[in-house]
């Protein structure tokens, strides 16, 4: 249950005037996010663990919403310009796969927590949604820990020491919380393989306590993300540009002008598609009107 932890200046979390406010409403929705996945683990300890499933699925609903935010953010940040992917590689691994590999794994783990509250509702005749479950329970993680992976791998050109520093003090925490969830779902289901229990028993202890601890490196994350966006949106971090020609191709398309590139690949483009008509246009009259032979008796008396 992680997010994206981005130093791009190309983002734009609302409209333009109320941005700033919007991207610290998206980190402090995280933290509180993360405090309730928290406290939903606790309550798995308690006399009433139902609760603690539903307190999980406000959680999971939350972190969905903020990764999906964090996706709308930056593709309006290029102004949905998805070919700017082909000159800046990290756009397309980070600013864009992670918030969408987070937010599939953040509805896998929603949909497990909600078989198992199903199950624990209905009854005996859902036993057949224990094993999707699980699976998901073990899925949902394993695409954070990919989602955390991807968002350590960027690339620094212009920020400083600074900066880098606290994008590792949001990275760090992240890794470590997807790790310990996968770690402990993966655990849980080698435990309830060897016994049989329904319903919330399936989340084994073991699983809540790996929870609990990850819950905390997630809320210590967040925390740190809040710090990150405090000092960005103060002016206090020099922020990474496109690469690779992507920054100055979407400031040209913004101000209405083609690059030289662009716009001769497009004249020679033009010129082919002409010449390649004019060829089939050719063909096509000499396949429809083919000669007409003149008799040999017109011939001969056309020259007397």
């Amino acid at each position: 249950m992680v997010k994206l932890a981005s130093a791009r200046e190309s983002r734009m979390y609302g409209p333009r005037l109320a941005r700033d406010r919007f991207e610290y409403i998206n980190a402090g929705l995280y933290v509180f996010s993360a405090i309730v996945l928290l406290g939903g683990f606790l309550a798995e300890l308690s006399k009433e663990p139902k609760s603690g499933l539903v307190i999980i699925l406000i959680a999971l609903a939350i972190i969905l919403f903020v990764n999906v935010h964090d996706l709308i953010a930056h593709l309006a940040g290029i102004d949905c310009r998805l070919p700017l992917m082909e000159f800046d590689v990290q756009l397309a691994l980070v600013e864009f796969a992670v918030p969408l590999v987070q937010a599939a794994g953040s509805l896998l783990m929603l949909l497990g927590i909600l078989f198992l509250f199903i199950q624990e509702e209905k009854g005996y005749g859902y036993f057949k949604l224990e094993k999707h479950a699980l699976n998901m329970l073990v899925a949902g993680p394993a695409l954070w820990l990919l989602g955390s992976v991807h968002n350590s791998c960027q690339i620094y050109e212009r920020a400083d020491g600074h900066a880098q520093i606290l994008q590792q003090t949001v990275h760090i925490p992240f890794l470590m919380g997807s790790l310990l969830l996968l770690v402990g779902a993966i655990t849980n289901m080698r435990e309830q393989a060897r016994t049989v229990h329904h319903g919330t028993n399936l989340m084994g202890r073991t699983f809540t306590w790996f929870g609990i601890i990850g819950s905390v490196m997630l809320i210590i994350g967040g925390l740190a993300n809040v710090v990150k966006v405090f000092k960005m949106q103060q002016g206090g971090l020099r922020l990474e540009k496109l690469r690779g020609g992507a920054h100055e191709l979407l400031l040209q398309e913004r101000e209405g002008q083609v690059p030289l590139i662009l716009e001769e690949q497009g004249r020679r483009r033009r010129q082919a598609e002409e010449l390649s008509q004019a060829t089939a246009a050719q063909a096509a009259r000499e396949t429809a009107a083919p000669a007409v032979s003149t008799p040999y008796k017109d011939v001969l008396v056309g020259q007397s």
